[in-house]
Protein backbone atom coordinates (compact mmCIF):
# COMPACT_ATOMS: atom_id res chain seq x y z
CA UNK A 1 0.00 0.00 0.00
CA UNK A 2 1.26 3.69 -0.65
CA UNK A 3 -0.40 7.00 0.83
CA UNK A 4 -0.86 7.98 -2.61
CA UNK A 5 -3.20 4.52 -3.75
CA UNK A 6 -4.46 2.88 -0.17
CA UNK A 7 -6.09 0.49 -2.01
CA UNK A 8 -2.94 -1.06 -3.77
CA UNK A 9 -0.08 -3.06 -2.95
CA UNK A 10 3.17 -3.50 -5.57
CA UNK A 11 3.54 -6.64 -6.67
CA UNK A 12 6.65 -7.94 -8.66
CA UNK A 13 6.23 -8.95 -12.44
CA UNK A 14 3.08 -5.58 -12.94
CA UNK A 15 3.23 -2.18 -13.70
CA UNK A 16 0.31 0.66 -13.11
CA UNK A 17 -0.90 3.77 -14.24
CA UNK A 18 -4.03 6.05 -13.84
CA UNK A 19 -5.66 6.92 -17.03
CA UNK A 20 -8.85 9.71 -16.64
CA UNK A 21 -10.68 9.52 -19.83
CA UNK A 22 -14.15 10.98 -19.29
CA UNK A 23 -16.69 8.06 -17.11
CA UNK A 24 -15.08 5.25 -15.66
CA UNK A 25 -17.29 2.80 -16.72
CA UNK A 26 -16.09 2.82 -20.16
CA UNK A 27 -12.73 3.48 -19.79
CA UNK A 28 -12.68 0.60 -17.44
CA UNK A 29 -13.92 -1.75 -20.15
CA UNK A 30 -12.34 -0.75 -22.64
CA UNK A 31 -8.69 -0.83 -20.91
CA UNK A 32 -9.69 -3.92 -19.39
CA UNK A 33 -9.54 -5.97 -22.90
CA UNK A 34 -5.95 -4.89 -24.22
CA UNK A 35 -4.14 -7.80 -24.02
CA UNK A 36 -1.33 -7.69 -21.54
CA UNK A 37 -3.84 -5.80 -18.82
CA UNK A 38 -4.01 -7.18 -15.54
CA UNK A 39 -6.92 -5.60 -13.52
CA UNK A 40 -8.71 -2.26 -14.07
CA UNK A 41 -10.40 -0.52 -11.34
CA UNK A 42 -12.42 2.59 -11.00
CA UNK A 43 -12.19 5.25 -8.75
CA UNK A 44 -11.30 9.18 -8.14
CA UNK A 45 -7.62 10.30 -8.29
CA UNK A 46 -5.99 13.77 -7.78
CA UNK A 47 -8.68 16.09 -6.18
CA UNK A 48 -8.56 17.16 -2.33
CA UNK A 49 -10.66 16.55 0.81
CA UNK A 50 -14.32 14.51 1.11
CA UNK A 51 -12.74 11.47 2.49
CA UNK A 52 -13.37 9.06 2.15
CA UNK A 53 -14.50 10.11 -1.28
CA UNK A 54 -18.22 9.43 -2.89
CA UNK A 55 -19.69 10.02 -5.93
CA UNK A 56 -22.01 11.85 -5.18
CA UNK A 57 -19.80 14.46 -3.42
CA UNK A 58 -17.54 14.16 -6.57
CA UNK A 59 -20.31 15.12 -8.93
CA UNK A 60 -21.19 17.85 -6.89
CA UNK A 61 -18.29 19.37 -8.20
CA UNK A 62 -15.25 21.80 -6.45
CA UNK A 63 -13.37 18.74 -5.12
CA UNK A 64 -10.62 18.43 -7.93
CA UNK A 65 -11.16 14.19 -8.32
CA UNK A 66 -11.38 12.98 -11.37
CA UNK A 67 -13.04 9.52 -12.65
CA UNK A 68 -9.75 7.44 -12.97
CA UNK A 69 -9.17 4.22 -13.59
CA UNK A 70 -6.11 2.38 -12.14
CA UNK A 71 -4.43 0.11 -15.19
CA UNK A 72 -2.57 -2.99 -13.98
CA UNK A 73 -0.57 -4.62 -16.61
CA UNK A 74 2.43 -6.60 -17.27
CA UNK A 75 5.22 -4.92 -18.75
CA UNK A 76 6.63 -7.50 -20.98
CA UNK A 77 2.97 -8.03 -22.45
CA UNK A 78 2.55 -4.78 -23.50
CA UNK A 79 3.96 -1.24 -23.29
CA UNK A 80 3.10 1.96 -21.23
CA UNK A 81 3.16 3.42 -24.82
CA UNK A 82 0.70 0.79 -26.34
CA UNK A 83 -1.69 1.73 -23.12
CA UNK A 84 -1.34 5.68 -23.95
CA UNK A 85 -1.70 5.29 -27.17
CA UNK A 86 -4.66 3.45 -26.87
CA UNK A 87 -6.22 5.31 -24.25
CA UNK A 88 -5.88 8.55 -26.65
CA UNK A 89 -7.90 6.77 -29.18
CA UNK A 90 -10.33 6.43 -27.08
CA UNK A 91 -10.97 9.95 -26.17
CA UNK A 92 -11.39 13.66 -27.60
CA UNK A 93 -8.09 15.55 -26.20
CA UNK A 94 -9.79 18.66 -27.46
CA UNK A 95 -12.69 18.77 -24.86
CA UNK A 96 -12.11 20.32 -21.05
CA UNK A 97 -13.95 19.11 -18.69
CA UNK A 98 -16.11 16.92 -21.13
CA UNK A 99 -16.49 13.42 -22.90
CA UNK A 100 -19.25 12.55 -25.22
CA UNK A 101 -22.41 13.81 -23.19
CA UNK A 102 -20.80 13.72 -19.81
CA UNK A 103 -19.92 17.49 -18.70
CA UNK A 104 -18.43 18.23 -15.66
CA UNK A 105 -14.90 19.20 -13.82
CA UNK A 106 -15.02 14.96 -12.90
CA UNK A 107 -14.37 14.32 -16.77
CA UNK A 108 -11.50 15.91 -17.31
CA UNK A 109 -8.86 13.74 -18.98
CA UNK A 110 -5.46 13.33 -17.74
CA UNK A 111 -2.64 10.57 -17.49
CA UNK A 112 -1.48 10.27 -13.88
CA UNK A 113 2.07 8.41 -13.63
CA UNK A 114 3.68 6.93 -10.78
CA UNK A 115 7.73 6.74 -11.43
CA UNK A 116 10.13 7.69 -14.38
CA UNK A 117 9.62 5.29 -16.67
CA UNK A 118 5.35 5.68 -17.11
CA UNK A 119 6.12 9.76 -17.03
CA UNK A 120 8.30 9.25 -19.96
CA UNK A 121 6.13 7.18 -21.82
CA UNK A 122 3.19 9.90 -21.48
CA UNK A 123 5.05 12.59 -22.37
CA UNK A 124 6.56 10.92 -25.57
CA UNK A 125 3.03 10.21 -26.44
CA UNK A 126 1.38 13.41 -25.54
CA UNK A 127 3.93 15.32 -27.43
CA UNK A 128 2.99 13.08 -30.54
CA UNK A 129 -1.36 13.43 -30.01
CA UNK A 130 -1.02 17.17 -29.09
CA UNK A 131 0.64 17.41 -32.76
CA UNK A 132 -2.06 15.56 -33.90
CA UNK A 133 -5.01 17.35 -32.17
CA UNK A 134 -6.43 20.08 -34.41
CA UNK A 135 -8.70 21.77 -32.04
CA UNK A 136 -6.58 22.48 -28.70
CA UNK A 137 -5.32 19.71 -25.98
CA UNK A 138 -6.25 19.66 -22.78
CA UNK A 139 -4.99 16.29 -21.24
CA UNK A 140 -3.54 16.60 -17.64
CA UNK A 141 0.16 15.23 -17.58
CA UNK A 142 0.96 14.79 -13.72
CA UNK A 143 1.89 12.71 -11.24
CA UNK A 144 -0.59 10.91 -9.02
CA UNK A 145 -1.09 12.56 -5.74
CA UNK A 146 -4.29 10.26 -4.37
CA UNK A 147 -6.41 7.44 -5.76
CA UNK A 148 -9.40 6.32 -4.22
CA UNK A 149 -11.48 3.43 -5.18
CA UNK A 150 -14.97 4.03 -6.58
CA UNK A 151 -17.64 2.40 -4.54
CA UNK A 152 -18.91 -1.34 -5.89
CA UNK A 153 -21.27 -0.48 -7.82
CA UNK A 154 -19.30 1.51 -10.31
CA UNK A 155 -16.87 -1.74 -10.53
CA UNK A 156 -17.29 -3.68 -14.02
CA UNK A 157 -20.38 -1.30 -14.59
CA UNK A 158 -20.59 -1.66 -18.34
CA UNK A 159 -20.16 -5.73 -17.58
CA UNK A 160 -23.20 -6.00 -15.29
CA UNK A 161 -24.91 -3.39 -17.35
CA UNK A 162 -23.94 -4.11 -21.06
CA UNK A 163 -26.53 -0.94 -22.20
CA UNK A 164 -25.21 1.57 -20.13
CA UNK A 165 -24.14 4.93 -21.28
CA UNK A 166 -20.78 5.58 -22.33
CA UNK A 167 -18.27 7.76 -24.89
CA UNK A 168 -16.19 4.70 -25.26
CA UNK A 169 -18.25 3.06 -28.51
CA UNK A 170 -18.21 -0.88 -28.35
CA UNK A 171 -16.42 -0.91 -31.64
CA UNK A 172 -13.40 1.10 -29.87
CA UNK A 173 -13.62 -1.31 -27.01
CA UNK A 174 -13.61 -4.55 -29.72
CA UNK A 175 -10.73 -2.71 -31.72
CA UNK A 176 -8.53 -2.70 -28.61
CA UNK A 177 -9.19 -6.35 -27.06
CA UNK A 178 -7.76 -7.31 -31.20
CA UNK A 179 -4.57 -5.41 -30.35
CA UNK A 180 -1.73 -7.28 -32.07
CA UNK A 181 1.36 -4.84 -32.00
CA UNK A 182 3.08 -3.12 -29.40
CA UNK A 183 3.82 0.51 -29.69
CA UNK A 184 7.05 0.88 -27.50
CA UNK A 185 8.75 -1.11 -29.98
CA UNK A 186 8.55 1.59 -32.67
CA UNK A 187 9.92 5.16 -31.86
CA UNK A 188 9.44 8.33 -33.42
CA UNK A 189 13.24 9.69 -33.85
CA UNK A 190 13.54 13.45 -34.23
CA UNK A 191 13.18 15.14 -37.12
CA UNK A 192 16.93 15.62 -37.53
CA UNK A 193 17.51 12.03 -36.99
CA UNK A 194 14.50 11.71 -39.76
CA UNK A 195 16.03 14.15 -42.81
CA UNK A 196 19.30 11.78 -42.24
CA UNK A 197 17.28 8.25 -42.30
CA UNK A 198 15.11 9.20 -44.78
CA UNK A 199 15.22 9.84 -48.57
CA UNK A 200 13.87 13.44 -49.57
CA UNK A 201 10.69 12.57 -50.86
CA UNK A 202 10.55 10.08 -47.78
CA UNK A 203 10.71 12.82 -45.63
CA UNK A 204 8.10 15.14 -47.67
CA UNK A 205 5.61 12.43 -47.83
CA UNK A 206 5.50 11.43 -44.38
CA UNK A 207 6.28 14.51 -42.67
CA UNK A 208 5.02 17.34 -45.09
CA UNK A 209 1.83 15.18 -46.28
CA UNK A 210 3.38 15.33 -50.22
CA UNK A 211 1.93 12.59 -52.75
CA UNK A 212 4.22 10.76 -54.83
CA UNK A 213 3.76 9.93 -58.37
CA UNK A 214 1.31 7.44 -59.17
CA UNK A 215 2.55 4.41 -61.38
CA UNK A 216 6.06 5.21 -61.05
CA UNK A 217 6.26 4.46 -57.14
CA UNK A 218 8.62 1.59 -55.84
CA UNK A 219 6.01 -0.77 -54.82
CA UNK A 220 2.81 -0.57 -56.40
CA UNK A 221 3.86 -3.25 -58.94
CA UNK A 222 5.21 -5.22 -56.01
CA UNK A 223 3.30 -8.71 -55.75
CA UNK A 224 6.42 -10.12 -53.68
CA UNK A 225 5.17 -11.73 -50.08
CA UNK A 226 6.79 -9.80 -47.08
CA UNK A 227 5.53 -6.87 -44.71
CA UNK A 228 4.84 -3.25 -45.14
CA UNK A 229 6.05 -1.22 -42.30
CA UNK A 230 6.05 2.52 -41.77
CA UNK A 231 9.90 4.17 -43.63
CA UNK A 232 9.99 6.66 -40.31
CA UNK A 233 9.68 3.82 -37.34
CA UNK A 234 9.49 0.68 -38.98
CA UNK A 235 6.13 -0.02 -37.27
CA UNK A 236 4.44 -3.03 -38.93
CA UNK A 237 1.45 -1.57 -40.95
CA UNK A 238 0.14 -3.48 -44.08
CA UNK A 239 0.29 -7.01 -44.98
CA UNK A 240 0.83 -8.13 -48.87
CA UNK A 241 -1.84 -10.85 -48.24
CA UNK A 242 -4.16 -7.70 -48.54
CA UNK A 243 -2.42 -5.73 -50.73
CA UNK A 244 -4.55 -5.88 -54.50
CA UNK A 245 -3.70 -4.65 -57.58
CA UNK A 246 -5.50 -1.34 -58.06
CA UNK A 247 -5.48 0.96 -60.95
CA UNK A 248 -5.09 4.30 -58.64
CA UNK A 249 -0.96 4.26 -59.91
CA UNK A 250 0.00 3.71 -55.97
CA UNK A 251 -0.01 0.74 -53.35
CA UNK A 252 -3.33 -0.26 -52.34
CA UNK A 253 -4.70 -2.37 -49.27
CA UNK A 254 -7.69 -4.03 -48.29
CA UNK A 255 -6.77 -3.33 -44.21
CA UNK A 256 -4.28 -2.72 -42.03
CA UNK A 257 -2.62 -5.63 -40.48
CA UNK A 258 -3.72 -4.03 -36.59
CA UNK A 259 -6.33 -1.16 -36.87
CA UNK A 260 -4.51 0.40 -33.57
CA UNK A 261 -1.94 1.32 -36.08
CA UNK A 262 -3.54 3.29 -38.02
CA UNK A 263 -4.77 7.13 -37.33
CA UNK A 264 -7.72 9.06 -39.46
CA UNK A 265 -8.05 12.42 -39.77
CA UNK A 266 -10.28 14.06 -41.87
CA UNK A 267 -8.68 15.95 -44.76
CA UNK A 268 -10.19 19.01 -46.60
CA UNK A 269 -6.97 19.87 -48.92
CA UNK A 270 -6.92 20.72 -52.84
CA UNK A 271 -11.03 20.88 -52.55
CA UNK A 272 -12.12 17.36 -52.10
CA UNK A 273 -13.28 15.89 -48.67
CA UNK A 274 -10.80 12.45 -47.99
CA UNK A 275 -9.90 10.26 -45.14
CA UNK A 276 -6.33 10.48 -44.36
CA UNK A 277 -4.42 7.77 -42.63
CA UNK A 278 -1.26 8.48 -40.44
CA UNK A 279 0.17 5.84 -38.79
CA UNK A 280 0.52 5.45 -34.76
CA UNK A 281 3.78 5.54 -33.33
CA UNK A 282 5.56 7.85 -35.66
CA UNK A 283 2.60 10.00 -37.10
CA UNK A 284 3.70 9.53 -40.76
CA UNK A 285 1.47 10.76 -43.59
CA UNK A 286 0.80 7.16 -45.47
CA UNK A 287 -2.05 8.26 -47.66
CA UNK A 288 -5.59 7.98 -47.91
CA UNK A 289 -8.77 5.20 -47.51
CA UNK A 290 -12.05 5.39 -50.16
CA UNK A 291 -14.94 2.89 -49.78
CA UNK A 292 -17.06 1.71 -52.51
CA UNK A 293 -13.73 1.01 -54.65
CA UNK A 294 -15.24 -1.52 -57.13
CA UNK A 295 -11.77 -3.16 -57.41
CA UNK A 296 -11.15 -3.87 -54.09
CA UNK A 297 -12.45 -7.22 -52.87
CA UNK A 298 -14.13 -5.87 -49.29
CA UNK A 299 -14.80 -2.75 -50.98
CA UNK A 300 -12.29 -0.39 -49.22
CA UNK A 301 -9.24 0.77 -50.53
CA UNK A 302 -5.95 1.98 -48.54
CA UNK A 303 -4.30 4.20 -50.90
CA UNK A 304 -0.61 4.62 -49.99
CA UNK A 305 2.22 6.36 -50.82
CA UNK A 306 5.75 3.88 -51.35
CA UNK A 307 7.77 6.63 -50.01
CA UNK A 308 6.13 5.90 -46.39
CA UNK A 309 6.91 1.97 -46.52
CA UNK A 310 9.50 0.02 -46.44
CA UNK A 311 8.96 -3.84 -47.72
CA UNK A 312 10.50 -6.64 -46.00
CA UNK A 313 10.45 -9.94 -48.15
CA UNK A 314 8.75 -12.91 -45.98
CA UNK A 315 12.15 -14.81 -46.01
CA UNK A 316 13.64 -11.84 -43.90
CA UNK A 317 11.09 -11.26 -41.54
CA UNK A 318 12.62 -13.34 -38.70
CA UNK A 319 15.96 -11.93 -38.81
CA UNK A 320 14.36 -8.29 -38.73
CA UNK A 321 12.21 -8.84 -35.88
CA UNK A 322 8.89 -9.35 -37.25
CA UNK A 323 8.90 -13.13 -37.48
CA UNK A 324 5.79 -13.09 -34.87
CA UNK A 325 3.87 -11.61 -37.34
CA UNK A 326 4.49 -14.41 -40.41
CA UNK A 327 1.21 -15.39 -39.88
CA UNK A 328 -0.16 -12.56 -41.51
CA UNK A 329 1.36 -12.64 -44.20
Amino acid sequence: MTAKDPTYTAKDGEAVIYLAGGCFWGMEKYMEGIPGVLDVVSGYANGKGCEPVSYEEVCRGGTGYKETVRVLYDPKRVSPETLLFAFFRAIDPSQRDRQGNDVGTQYQTGIFYTDAASEAAARRVAEIERERAENGFYVLIEPLRIFHEAEEYHQNYLTKHPNGYCHVRPEEIAEASGLKIDAGRYVRPSDEELKKRLTERQYAVTRKNATEAPFVNEYFGNTARGLYVDAATGEPLFSSSDKYQSSCGWPAFTKGIDENVLIYKEDLSHGMRRTEVRSRAGDSHLGHVFTGDRESPNGTRYCINSAALRFIPYEDMDKEGYGELKKYV
